[in-house]
């Protein structure tokens, strides 16, 4: 596995406690896993070493050109399975870059519009029980602390939705909200097996046996164990 990491900003601590929880369940299970802090060293090449490429809160802009096409071509023909949580949807203009429109159809069509900077309770529903991701996990479960993003459309038309948030159970309520609210996705019009779990800014997710039983078994089902 190569997993793509923020080492800054205010997910720095969920960065940290994945690290050692990606490396206990590695070492329990057999598998090995490599940490890069930025795309500098992706190519093809590189990524050829990888049947897993995990973006662990990672924003999809400031990549290198290389990056950009060694990993469209990764996912457009299913040379490895993928993961993105949380900031892999910060779709927009950002920090001065433009959208990365592949990224955005790979995510469902959808730009970033909003987020509960402030923080809520929610409670998440799945909607595929069928789902290998899902095997062993709760029919819903309470995420305590979130920052839930808004995009500019529900991404549904265009993916396979495993679960959405139930926007009437935050607390506090507030006026941040989509209506149709999916969490984790999948894109079946990709060759790569990959799976969005928008849950992933509070270290304390490790905490939560649903969301981490989803973890562990979205890493096995896309790398295809």
């Amino acid at each position: 596995m190569l997993a793509l990491y923020e080492n800054g900003g205010h997910h720095i601590e969920f960065s940290k406690r994945a690290k050692i929880w990606l490396d206990k369940l590695a070492l329990k299970k057999g598998f090995t896993i490599d940490y890069i802090q930025n795309t500098d060293k992706i190519d093809s090449s590189f990524l050829s070493h990888y049947q897993l490429f995990l973006q662990l809160d990672y924003v999809p802009y400031g990549w290198t050109s290389r990056a950009m096409k060694a990993f469209e071509k990764y996912i457009d023909e299913g040379r490895g399975g993928w993961i993105g949580f949380h900031h892999a949807t910060l779709l927009g203009e950002f920090d001065g870059f433009h959208e990365w429109q592949w990224f955005s159809g790979f995510m469902g069509g959808i730009t970033y519009k909003d987020y509960i900077a402030s923080f809520a309770k929610g409670q998440v529903n799945i909607e595929d029980k069928q789902h290998p991701v899902m095997k062993g996990v709760p029919a819903s479960f309470t995420i305590q602390q979130e920052e839930w993003y808004t995009y500019d459309k529900s991404p549904r038309a265009n993916v396979r939705v495993i679960a959405s948030v139930d926007e009437s159970t935050y607390n506090p309520q507030g006026n941040i909200k989509m209506g149709d609210h999916p969490v984790i996705w999948t894109n079946e019009h990709v060759k790569a097996r990959n799976i969005y779990i928008f849950m992933g800014h509070s270290p304390n997710l490790f905490n939560n046996n649903a969301w981490a039983r989803i973890f562990s078994n979205a890493i096995f089902w896309a790398a295809g164990k």
